[in-house]
């Protein structure tokens, strides 16, 4: 998809674009007809009842009309209805990601995003993707808010320093888009631009020996579990210190307070920052903190954590 949509709005290039753009333009037509409705009442009226000449008396004192009072009650109240039901039903197009996405990690920072593909291919300031796949962005920041916005697939999501966000799009033609910052971060918050890159099948499948390079990855995972982690958590699903990574990966877990948790980006970070604040049920609160683990070393656990299946 690429396809212009007039009123000065950027090319549709996702599958999601189009939605967006059908659920703006309801509510602003709608918008255009109230605009004119109210006005032209206001203005109507206005002239109707005016003071024809000084002596004219003051116009008598007019009661309610229930009729006309629950019409301009229910008919907005059906049309706020039908609003929330279409855009709820865009929204969660937005959020749910299907589960055949590539999954990708994005880091911002002052001033400046980085990339990095299932494969840990990585090129600063572009991101490259493959047409008519979706992709999954899982996003955090290294330093303040930021928020990931590209027009041409009517996507944007904040990026939070200690948390992850995510979101997800599918483009079906090669091309390329802007990605900007649309949350103030800083003094050089207006340059801070990326792009991304859409390719055919083939050119992506050969991206490892054209434009990517590789830093960190489920590899990188790896041998950060065995020097790190293996003292501790099994791969194979017995039972040490602590819990066995094998097929933990997007479970839910009971905690020593009865609370439950699903073990997904958000749960690393924090389990590995501040081990004590979530104890699995059953499991001593043993677990020292890692500050030595970077952002990216802590992706590529997580990485490595989702092979095990």
């Amino acid at each position: 998809m690429d396809t212009p949509n007039g009123y000065w709005m950027p090319p549709a290039a996702s599958t999601v674009a189009q939605s967006v753009d059908d659920l703006y333009f309801v509510i602003f037509w709608l918008c255009v007809v109230f605009f004119f409705i109210v006005t032209g009442g206001v203005v109507y009226f206005a002239y109707k009842y005016r003071r024809k000449h000084p002596d004219q008396l003051a116009t008598q004192q007019i009661g309610h009309n229930t009729l006309l009072e629950a019409t301009w009650t229910i008919i907005p109240a059906i049309l706020v209805i039908w609003i929330f039901v279409l855009g709820f039903r865009v929204y969660m197009d937005l959020i749910v990601a299907p589960g055949d996405s590539l999954e990708y990690q994005v880091t911002a920072k002052q001033w400046a995003w980085d990339f990095r593909d299932p494969d840990g291919c990585s090129v600063p300031g572009e991101l490259h993707v493959p047409a008519g796949r979706p992709v999954k962005l899982t996003m955090r920041s290294d330093d303040v808010i930021h928020s990931f916005y590209i027009a041409d697939f009517r996507v944007k999501q904040d990026v939070l320093p200690g948390r992850y966000s995510s979101v997800w799009f599918q483009a079906d033609k090669p091309g390329t888009h802007n990605i900007q910052c649309t949350e103030y971060c800083g003094t050089s918050h207006s340059n801070m631009f990326a792009k991304v890159v859409v390719h055919t099948p083939e050119e992506f499948a050969n991206r490892a020996q054209t434009f990517c390079k590789v830093t960190v990855g489920k590899e990188h995972g790896e041998k950060l579990y065995k020097n790190q982690c293996a003292a501790c958590h099994t791969i194979d699903g017995n039972r040490l210190v602590g819990p066995s990574f094998k097929g933990i990966w997007g479970r839910e877990g009971k905690m020593s307070d009865g609370s439950k948790v699903i073990v997904d980006e958000n749960y690393i970070v924090e389990s590995i920052r501040i081990p004590t604040a979530k104890v699995v049920e059953g499991y001593p609160p043993a677990m020292p903190a890692f500050p030595t683990l970077t952002n990216d070393d802590i992706a590529s656990i997580i990485e490595y954590m989702k092979t095990l299946k």
